[in-house]
């Protein structure tokens, strides 16, 4: 015999985009098997349940944007042990606006009979939304019982979330078997109703969540653990489908709190914080109804870049590290906020400048400053090969190499010692190479002949 249960509402969400100018789309599946001519309390489990959805049908009576439809399961064949027709589905009300009373005329029409196959109705249930580009599809399962046609709605969830299809389930259970709780955790929340009132509660609950949004706000916490970081991009994607659903850029209202949106509770989100480097958190859900806090640590602080004289160059860039990952290239002479913590640090002059475990404080700024660079003027009057190399404790690195061609011109170095390597491109012997050690100095010219 079947465990007693009432498991209410099975929420597939089909599509999300702005809730706003949406069309909301609710599909009504109902159980009416064998076992919902039982009582709960003193009234049978179908009447209950009939008479609390109708009063809610008549409540949605009127709502602009919104659609309504009813499939009903398990009606049409006569439960027989050992045999079971697990095909007892059928669309009795197509999903259209304005038929509240019809359907509620059919629920007052129901006769359980026959078998539970959720699994199947709910597959069959994701089809019964015809093709809309701005609808939000909802599908809520009111039943007494669990899987009763060896099928996995678990299996089917998974399978829908594949399709995009996301499934959301609230389940109420009456003396459930801690066994048979277990069976829609990969799906969705149990509540353990002990009474009729509490299913018309969540009932309510699960419909209002269906039509509203939730206001929602996103503290950016800093080093303090206060809300005061802001003025950056927050993207939020549902986090089974991937689609964006939401932009926006952090506020704090004229009081110095985080302001508030408006979010569908629909979905679980992944929120991507865009400070430097991303923040990304995952399993949010929001609170139907209920003002939902999400607290993010972001304590941030700042870099900036600056020549310790006037620079030579027109544009300079320095790529900023942290974990080996290229978080952002920012230009000299600019100040950026970072998320506090250690980076490493090349700058783009000739040659590179490397600084590791650069700290960056929260509501600070790490100042970094670098010596004006000189100016070579090199000529030697023909093609060839070789480079020019900093010196550095004896060692040899290679700031510039030069190509097959005259490599004459104009270069500009970062003060130090450097040592220019050249053969001619006619010289065809070792011998031919010419050494010539010089020193480059802020805002200094040197010249070098080799002709």
């Amino acid at each position: 015999m079947k465990q007693l249960q009432l498991i209410a509402i099975l929420i597939l969400s089909l599509t999300f985009a702005s809730a706003e100018a949406q069309t909301t789309r609710i599909l009504f599946v109902f159980d009416a098997s064998n076992s919902m001519n039982g009582y709960w309390e003193s009234e049978r489990k179908i009447n209950t349940a009939t008479s609390l959805l109708s009063q809610s049908l008549e409540e949605l009576y009127g709502i602009e944007n919104l659609e309504l439809g009813l499939r009903v399961y398990g009606h049409q064949t006569v439960h027989i042990p050992g045999q079971q027709d697990c095909d007892d589905t059928q669309l009795v009300v197509p999903i259209s606006s304005g038929n509240n009373l019809v359907i509620k005329k059919e629920l007052s029409r129901i006769t359980p009979k026959g078998t539970t196959p959720i699994a199947r109705s709910l597959e069959k249930a994701a089809g019964d939304f015809t093709d809309c580009e701005d609808c939000r599809n909802i599908i809520i399962l009111i039943t007494d019982g669990i899987e009763a046609c060896d099928e996995d709605p678990c299996a089917v969830s998974r399978a829908l979330q594949e399709k995009n299809i996301i499934v959301k389930p609230f389940v109420i259970g009456i003396g459930l078997d801690e066994k048979y709780k277990s069976t829609f955790e990969c799906v969705g929340n149990y509540f353990d109703a002990t009474n009729k009132e509490t299913f018309e509660t969540v009932l309510d609950i699960v419909i209002t969540q269906a039509l509203n949004n939730t206001s929602v706000q996103f503290n950016l916490m800093d080093d303090q653990n206060e809300p005061k970081e802001t003025n950056v991009g927050i993207s939020l994607y549902d986090q089974n489908t991937g689609e964006n659903l939401y932009n926006f850029v952090h506020t704090l209202n004229k009081v110095g709190n985080p302001d508030t949106l408006s979010l569908d509770p629909l979905p679980t989100y992944r929120a991507v914080v865009h400070t430097i480097p991303t923040i990304e958190v995952t399993d949010l859900r929001v609170t139907p109804g209920q003002h939902t806090e999400f607290d993010i640590p972001a304590a941030q602080g700042f870099l900036k870049f600056e020549f310790s004289g006037r620079s030579e160059y027109e544009s300079l860039q320095c790529i900023v590290r942290r974990d080996c990952d290229v978080v952002h290239h920012q230009p000299f002479d600019s100040k950026q906020r970072y998320l506090a913590g250690s980076y490493d640090l090349e700058i783009l002059t000739t040659p590179r400048i490397h600084l590791d475990n650069v700290e960056i404080k929260p509501n600070d700024e790490t100042r970094i400053a670098i010596p004006s660079p000189g100016r070579l003027m090199l000529n030697t009057g023909t093609m060839g090969f070789g480079g020019i190399y900093l010196i550095e404790k004896n060692e040899l690195i290679q700031a510039i190499k030069f190509d097959e061609g005259d490599p004459s011109g104009r270069y500009i170095l970062q003060p130090g010692k450097y040592k220019l390597i050249f053969r001619s491109r006619s010289s065809n012997q070792t011998l031919y190479t010419i050494e010539k050690e010089f020193t480059i100095s802020s805002g200094s010219n040197t010249t070098i002949n080799l002709n």
